[in-house]
């Protein structure tokens, strides 16, 4: 796993990850800082592993799995593309090459990319090729697919969309960047007939799926900092969206909810964070970059609770899942919270390494969920 920041590939536009070593609690250099250990807790649920499976290696790069239903498409580094429908393999592929983004369907058509920019596509039915196309640079977030669109976001920055028909680009949206800026496996967000995108500088824009103009376009935080590595203030994380709201965040700057309809800010606080954010009914979960996880009311941002009995651990993203949420650490264990209060409910563990990718809702309900580890490994969860 690169250790230049959990969860995420780290590099500046001009040098190495090694020249921000400071901003990693697991570097090598300085003073070591243990990862919280984790004490016994009393269960008051249980996970179960419904199915598992195994794609590949994800190697450098960060592959969350797409799930139509109870279709799952998950890929690895070496190429490797598979379908699995309730654990059972239906196919897998090789795509020939090295694979850096992925992975987006919409249940008819699943969409990866490659180091080389090119975007491949394949029939979800039969893993058959549909079409090739190309972006700028390198695609290392997983396209989204829907309304007759394939969205991909490029290593620089730039928004393509494509005909699902046939690959064919349709629009190119590109705004400016700063100079330094976190290498990240962040995606876009589909919303009704707007693409949802965070960037780096703290930016949050949504562009209209027709052309790719911009319809509005939000500060979620504002760098500060007297160099450029303080003023690192990226959305490195996909917003979510509920009803006609919004929200995300941003390393090294704040949380915040907007209105889906004009970008008008609804409320605002400080915390960073590289993984995410997830919401419910109720409460807004973000996971920050020391390794707690909080949630805010979203009425209005208030702190509901905090569980930092997880420091340091590189925790992915939250996951709401009703009277729960999931999150997953960078030694592949699930903890399982309860939503009302931060206690612990429930643990488990997968192959032992880092749960990078996003945890994901599996077909109905909120008692299943799917998580991939670095290592390949695909476990499907559930709730009891």
């Amino acid at each position: 796993m690169n250790l230049c920041l959990p969860a995420i590939l780290l590099a500046l536009l001009a040098g190495g990850c090694s020249t921000i070593d400071k901003l990693n609690p697991f570097t090598s250099s300085g003073p070591k800082v243990a990862p919280a250990e984790l004490t016994p807790i009393k269960a008051t649920a249980e996970l179960r592993v419904a199915w598992q499976a195994n794609v590949g290696a994800s190697g450098e790069s960060v592959f969350t799995p797409a799930v139509v239903g109870d279709s799952v498409y998950a890929a690895a580094g070496d190429g490797t593309l598979a379908r699995f429908d309730g654990g059972r393999q239906i196919w897998r592929i090789s795509a020939g090459q090295h694979l850096s983004g992925g992975v987006g369907s919409d249940g008819k058509l699943v969409v990866i990319g490659t180091p080389k920019g090119e975007v491949l596509a394949f029939d979800a039915q039969t893993g058959q090729a549909a079409w090739k196309s190309r972006v700028s640079s390198e695609v290392l977030a997983a396209p989204a697919v829907g309304g007759g669109l394939v969205v991909v976001r490029s290593g620089d920055s730039r928004l393509f969309g494509f005909e699902v028909a046939n690959g064919k680009r349709r629009w190119v949206y590109q705004r400016s960047t700063p100079a330094l800026a976190l290498r990240s496996n962040v995606g876009v967000l589909l919303a009704d007939n707007a693409i949802l995108a965070g960037f780096p500088g703290g930016k949050l824009v949504a562009v209209a799926s027709a052309n790719g103009a911009a319809l509005w376009e939000v500060t979620v935080a504002q760098p500060k900092g007297a160099t450029e590595l303080e003023r690192i203030a990226d959305i490195s994380s996909l917003p979510v969206i509920d009803g006609r709201e919004v929200c995300a965040v941003a390393y090294q700057g704040r949380v915040a909810c907007f209105d889906l309809n004009n970008g008008s800010q609804l409320w605002a606080r400080e915390i960073s964070s590289i993984a995410g954010l997830d919401m419910d009914a109720k409460s807004l979960y973000v996971s920050d970059d020391k390794g707690a996880l909080h949630a805010l009311d979203r009425a209005n941002g208030s702190s509901l609770w905090t569980q930092d009995k997880l420091l340091l651990r590189g925790l992915s993203r939250p996951l709401a899942l009703g009277s729960h949420v999931a999150v997953a650490d960078d030694q592949g264990i699930v903890h399982l919270l309860k939503s009302d209060d931060g206690t612990f409910a429930a643990r488990i563990g997968t192959d032992g390494s880092a749960v990078a990718a996003q945890p994901q809702h599996i077909a109905a309900g909120n008692s299943r969920f799917l998580v991939q580890t670095r290592n390949g490994g695909l476990y499907a969860l559930s709730v009891h």
